[in-house]
């Protein structure tokens, strides 16, 4: 059995590179922004439509000729993809302009647009740039991406397939409910992920940096010294640091979780709104968003069963006898007490026992399947069947 996964590796461009990187980036770039500005005039282009627009506007200019044909209709075939995805997926926005100084590039090659050779990437139209591989690919690439981060520094993601690890087979199952305190806390303590603070330990780092930004800043209409973007590089090193611990963690966690459970409970928690509450920097540190990712994806990959229940009610509802309180708990209130059967337990390990139990009591059929959490008891029906959260076929190792 074999699974579809992204190989990441870093670059070493050139100056003579880059420039031909971002000279690139921005023939792609206009074409993405032509496209917009057809589906704002009315129309729904196509990829059949785009196309035909790449090769007129091609045999027009010199300039659109001296770029990669293969990643100017990859340029066109993403938006197409996302216009399409877009009308399918209600509330989701359509796709917008691509400005040059708030947009990082990105660039999308077939194989008729790339070849390794002599452990170097060839790129069409004589680019040529050195990767430090740190491990062999598995298999032959199907399609590979170019991009640079918030650093500037360039990676190489490439599609391949490889052999399937078999996951370890297991009829146990787990609940998770997301916080703040602890980052994940599930039914079994021994798999609770707790908050590790990444990004409080480089706020002393990290405030130092921002002052000297500030203090190199200049006044509005002028262009930035080099000081002033060499401080926010440093600042962006902070945050990257931060974020990729966070990622590093999380996909431990999820690994750990996802071989010994066969039915993962997740509460479906949108941690956006808490960015405009007085919890948000330490939110931003528990990294809820990461964890939950990695683990449906990890889940999903692994052919478990993940099911997504909504958050609301699991933390009013007793997990021992199903009764309701009738008042919502505030968040001072860390135990939970149930006036009913009399069973105590921490806010967290209830609610993510009540998660587990709507999953249990035969409200979940299928994988890809939602539960309206109402009382316990008697288990009932009311399941909604809806799509789980967007997950290419194509994972990241």
């Amino acid at each position: 059995m074999y699974e579809t996964v992204r190989y990441t590796y870093r670059l070493r461009p050139g100056a003579t590179a880059v420039a031909a990187l971002l000279s690139e980036w921005g023939r792609c770039r206009w074409l993405w922004n032509e496209a917009v500005h057809q589906q704002k005039s009315g129309g729904k282009p196509t990829f059949c439509k785009l196309s035909k627009l790449l090769t007129e506007a091609r045999s027009r200019s010199q300039w659109l000729r001296d770029g990669s044909q293969v990643a100017q209709q990859q340029t066109l075939r993403t938006y197409a993809l996302a216009l399409q995805h877009s009308f399918k997926v209600k509330g989701r926005g359509r796709p917008t302009v691509k400005r040059r100084k708030t947009t990082l590039p990105s660039l999308e090659y077939t194989v008729r647009g790339f070849t390794v050779r002599q452990q170097r990437l060839r790129l069409a139209g004589g680019i040529e740039i050195p990767v430090v591989w740190s491990r062999d690919l598995p298999s032959e690439s199907t399609s590979m991406r170019v991009y640079q981060d918030s650093l500037g520094h360039w990676y190489a993601s490439f599609v391949v397939r490889r052999e399937a690890t078999p996951t370890p087979a297991t009829d146990r199952s787990i609940g998770v409910d997301w916080g703040v305190t602890t980052t994940a806390t599930t039914t079994n303590p021994a798999y609770d992920l707790p908050h590790l603070g990444h990004r409080r330990r480089c706020a002393a780092e990290l405030a130092r940096v921002q002052r000297k930004m500030s203090r190199r800043r200049r006044p509005r209409g002028n262009p930035p010294s080099k000081g002033y973007l060499r401080a926010k590089r440093q600042a962006a090193k902070v945050h990257k640091k931060a974020a990729r611990q966070n990622t590093h963690d999380s996909r431990q966690w999820a690994k750990k979780v996802v071989d010994d459970h066969s039915v993962i409970a997740v509460e479906d928690f949108k941690p956006t709104f808490l960015t405009r509450t007085t919890m948000a920097r330490k939110a931003a540190d528990a990294a809820i968003g990461a964890a939950k990712r990695e683990l449906i994806n990890r889940g999903t990959r692994a052919g478990r069963k993940v099911v997504l229940v909504p958050p609301a009610y699991t933390t009013m509802t007793c997990s021992e006898c199903g009764t309701r309180t009738k008042e919502r708990l505030g968040l001072g209130v860390r135990t939970f007490r149930c006036h009913d059967c009399g069973y105590t337990a921490g806010r967290d390990l209830n609610a993510a026992r009540t998660i587990l139990a709507t999953v249990e009591r035969d409200r979940a059929g299928v994988d890809d399947v939602r539960h309206p959490v109402g009382s316990l008891r008697g288990g009932g029906s009311g399941a909604v069947r809806v799509r789980n959260p967007p997950d290419s076929s194509v994972g990241k190792c």
